[in-house]
């Protein structure tokens, strides 16, 4: 179902806040997916290329991997950003890379995008951070560009969250409420 917010609060042309629930985790993720699809489609058409920033942990995953899966995403033209990484080892399970380069298998189409990923492997992390925020700018350019990045793999992250919610609000026996 959808929802519509009612009044508009501004006096300009404001958007209309949709609220979309879905059936369950996987619509979520395919819903998500359609979405950065469509986004990334118009960025490449327009700017010649499609920048995100993708969080970690484990909402991320189910969404990379139904995007993944689709044939019209222009991945040669994808630039994929971290929002956060962890401390450890390339290839160690902890790190979010190494689960963001299994949702993204290098055999499919998705192999082609441009994964930038957080240096946290060197010795001298203010060096790494220093050296990823010059990539950052290097991709994205303006800060406005990388706080729009920055929103869209914010608001991916959100709708995973609100997925967890509502599953723990439909079984109130094991703490959801």
């Amino acid at each position: 179902s959808i929802w519509h917010t009612g009044e508009r609060a501004c006096r300009r042309d404001c958007p209309v806040m949709t609220l979309e629930v879905l059936d369950d985790v996987d619509s979520v993720a395919r819903h998500a997916a359609e979405v950065i699809a469509t986004e990334a489609r118009a960025a490449v058409r327009a700017r010649g290329r499609f920048t995100v920033a993708i969080s970690g942990g484990r909402t991320p995953w189910v969404m990379l991997r139904a995007l993944s899966e689709r044939d019209d995403v222009p991945w040669q033209n994808v630039h994929l950003l971290q929002v956060d990484e962890r401390v450890a080892p390339a290839d160690h399970a902890d790190r979010n890379l190494t689960h963001l380069r299994e949702s993204l298998p290098a055999r499919s189409q998705a192999g082609a995008a441009q994964i930038h990923a957080m240096p946290v492997e060197w010795d001298d992390l203010d060096e790494a951070a220093a050296r990823y925020a010059q990539t950052l700018a290097d991709i994205a350019g303006s800060p406005a560009k990388m706080l729009t990045a920055w929103a869209v793999g914010g608001a991916l992250s959100f709708i995973g969250a609100l997925t967890y919610a509502e599953l723990a609000g439909a079984y109130p026996s094991a703490g959801g409420d």
